[in-house]
């Protein structure tokens, strides 16, 4: 599943591409919105939340779309083919200038805009809130907290807890903070948990290029993720990797055993 950096960019491009634009086309092919046009209405902006976003039109109505594990939204310019097929499609939104085509957006619902908060109202902070302040970070602290036994990894993967985390900066938090994803919330300083991520999401926001070590040469954007097998960049231990969770909400955990002690799978 996308981090929300991914997210984040795509809305950023959305918006720029789009907003204050008229739609000369605006068809959304899933089951329940087949019937909805959208041609004609003004495009007033796109926003993120977490990993969720929101475009917004004029007449007081959003559109929602998430990617879950394989879903994105392209742009082209009229006329350009299209990078994936078709039968992927779930919406599309053109402009004069330019097309906004949604692939795999399985969850997709128009709704008022005054009722955005229904979908996203139980989220955590968003770590990419351009707003951020010190309220955002305390309650991000206070929800990190709230289960100090929770393992870390599993915890900063919820996004009720923070909003914007994927595996990707869970494993590489886990990593910097020098503690197992497997630890509990209560060996760490919840405040430098909360900082850093932020600060990793934003590194990355407007690229498409993630990296958590600072370096963007292949092989060494990150310090364990999908290093399998790999030496550590920080000590050269072989890299590990093991299962995190239950169910749906099971997750691949990737970690140093030198440099994060503590509980392993």
């Amino acid at each position: 599943m996308p981090e929300g950096d991914t997210v984040f960019l795509a809305g950023h491009r959305l918006d720029d591409a789009l907003a204050g634009k008229t739609l000369l086309r605006g068809e959304l092919r899933h089951p329940r919105l087949a019937t909805a046009d959208l041609s004609g209405r003004a495009v007033l902006g796109v926003r993120s939340v977490g990993k969720h976003l929101f475009t917004r039109f004029s007449g007081g109505l959003s559109l929602h779309s998430h990617f879950r594990m394989d879903g994105a939204w392209h742009l082209y310019r009229p006329g350009e083919k299209w990078r994936r097929p078709g039968h992927q499609v779930r919406a599309v939104l053109a402009v004069p200038d330019r097309v906004a085509v949604g692939f795999a957006l399985h969850d997709l619902e128009l709704l008022p805009t005054e009722q955005e908060d229904r979908l996203v109202g139980h989220l955590g902070p968003d770590l990419l809130a351009e707003d951020w302040s010190d309220a955002h970070e305390a309650e991000a602290v206070r929800r990190l907290t709230a289960d100090p036994d929770r393992e870390l990894g599993l915890a900063l993967l919820d996004q009720r807890v923070v909003a914007g985390v994927g595996n990707l900066y869970k494993a590489e938090v886990c990593f910097l903070l020098r503690v197992s994803p497997w630890s509990p919330v209560s060996a760490v300083d919840p405040r430098e948990a909360v900082r850093l991520s932020r600060k990793l999401l934003l590194a990355n926001a407007w690229r498409p290029e993630q990296s958590t070590t600072g370096v963007l040469a292949r092989g060494r954007q990150h310090w364990v993720f999908e290093r399998t097998g790999k030496p550590c960049l920080r000590c050269g231990t072989r890299v590990r990797v093991g299962g995190q969770g239950e169910g749906v909400l099971e997750r691949v955990a990737y970690w140093c055993p030198k440099c994060q002690p503590g509980p392993i799978a």
